[in-house]
């Protein structure tokens, strides 16, 4: 049953980077999206910014944390799914875009939004 825990945890942080970044504004448009390029967690409106949000959880930070977990594949396993998602939801395809990362880790008391996480 490990896995089941698993998934209900990351479903709780779902909600718990969902109604927070509700409370700061942005709308939601998809949630757990899928295609066959991957899933997108959550895909928000910020003004007139669609917004790709994926979030991170870590019950445990031995192996790096939850921001440190989206390596190259993982960012570029996103970015095709967000091209996809726009080509599926025309309405938005000429709107801007970011990316951003919720990082929520077990041991930390809050969590870490950061926007434009793919830019460097």
């Amino acid at each position: 049953m490990p896995d089941r825990s698993r998934q209900q945890s990351g479903r709780d942080a779902e909600s718990q980077a969902l109604q927070h970044l509700q409370q700061q504004g942005l709308r939601l448009l998809a949630q757990n999206w899928l295609c066959k390029r991957g899933e997108l967690d959550l895909v928000m409106l910020d003004g007139d910014t669609v917004v790709f949000v994926e979030v991170r959880y870590r019950q445990n930070t031995q192996w790096g944390g939850a921001l440190g977990s989206i390596d190259a594949r993982k960012r570029q396993k996103l970015i095709l799914a967000a091209q996809y998602f726009l080509q599926s939801e025309s309405r938005w395809a000429d709107s801007p875009c970011r990316f951003d990362v919720v990082a929520i880790d077990s041991t930390a008391a809050h969590l870490n939004w950061l926007r434009n996480a793919f830019d460097s």
